[in-house]
């Protein structure tokens, strides 16, 4: 009997707490509306967790743990290599979310696990002494290398990117300022309608010029940031039309104009080099292949002849 009643207390205590609950419960902390103006208010952040995965691995995991170490590492590197990685960085376009000093110690860290690394496969692996050397030597060597070798790609990746959008962005200039606009209004212009390095870089120049700085330093800064010979062309030529009183309208349509014969150059000579990067993959993969297929058959009846 005992035994009956307790399944019989069971669901009356807990008919007796939902009850309860319902009785006592309170309101929604935040309502629908209250919600949706939330979303429609200027305050509100969105989700960024996109833009964080976009930053590079640095920026992401070795960077919050990192605090005072990375300073001393950074400070026993010499001034000179940190001013040619922060110069590369600039050129990189990658200034904002990464500093010399991480990089440096990204560099130190790399070159270091991959010499312990080395170090442990020769201990427990025991290879031959050959290779024992070869890994302590080229372990470390391979983690100083890579970063910079990857930072080194970057500028130059950017730097063909620059080179690339240029004619387009020069038209649109030309366009804009032959419309009545001023030459500040046609940045603008540019900025709205390209999504490119160089449209970043002519966003930052407009920035500065609305700051307050002269278009002269701004232009110069504009160079110093890119070192494309192009585009310090085009600096050059706007600066000396600035300064003499010519019309930037055809300043602008003259420098289109050549720039489109150069990217038609660049081209041709990009295309004129396809035929001697084709021949190693060819010598290597294609004609071995070729060759077996076309001997295969008959190889059976050569080996029996030179026998």
């Amino acid at each position: 009997m005992t035994l009956l009643l307790i399944p019989v207390l069971l669901a009356t205590a807990g008919m007796a707490a939902m009850v309860i609950g319902l009785a006592t419960r309170r309101g929604p902390s935040l309502t629908a509306r209250a919600y949706l103006a939330g979303l429609d208010s200027v305050d509100s952040v969105a989700d960024t967790y996109p833009d964080r995965l976009a930053a590079p691995f640095f920026v992401r995991v070795i960077a919050p743990f990192s605090g005072s170490l990375r300073d001393r590492i950074a400070s026993l590197a010499p001034g000179n290599h940190l001013k040619a990685v922060h110069h590369k960085l600039v050129l990189a376009g990658l200034t904002a979310t990464v500093r010399a000093e991480d990089f440096v110690v990204t560099q130190a860290a790399a070159t270091g696990l991959l010499g312990v690394g080395a170090l442990g496969f020769v201990i427990f692996g025991q290879p031959s002494v050959r290779v024992a050397v070869l890994l302590l030597i080229l372990a470390p060597l391979v983690g100083l290398i890579a970063p910079s070798a990857w930072l080194t790609r970057r500028v130059r990746d950017r730097h063909d990117q620059i080179l690339r959008d240029l004619p387009d962005t020069i038209d649109l200039l030309a366009i804009s300022v032959e419309a009545g606009m001023g030459f500040e209004g046609a940045l603008a212009i540019v900025c709205q309608h390209f999504n490119s390095p160089l449209a970043e870089e002519f966003a930052r120049t407009l920035r500065e010029m609305e700051l307050g700085l002269p278009r002269k330093e701004a232009f110069t800064n504009l160079k110093r940031r890119t070192e494309v010979a192009e585009l310090s062309n085009l600096v050059l030529a706007l600066l000396q039309a600035d300064a003499l009183g010519i019309p930037i309208g055809r300043v602008l349509k003259t420098q289109a104009t050549e720039m489109r014969s150069k990217r038609r150059q660049w081209a041709r000579e990009k295309a004129g080099r396809l035929p001697v990067k084709m021949l190693f993959p060819l010598v290597l993969f294609v004609f071995p292949s070729i060759m077996v297929v076309v001997l295969g058959p008959a190889a059976g009846g050569i080996f029996q002849a030179l026998r």
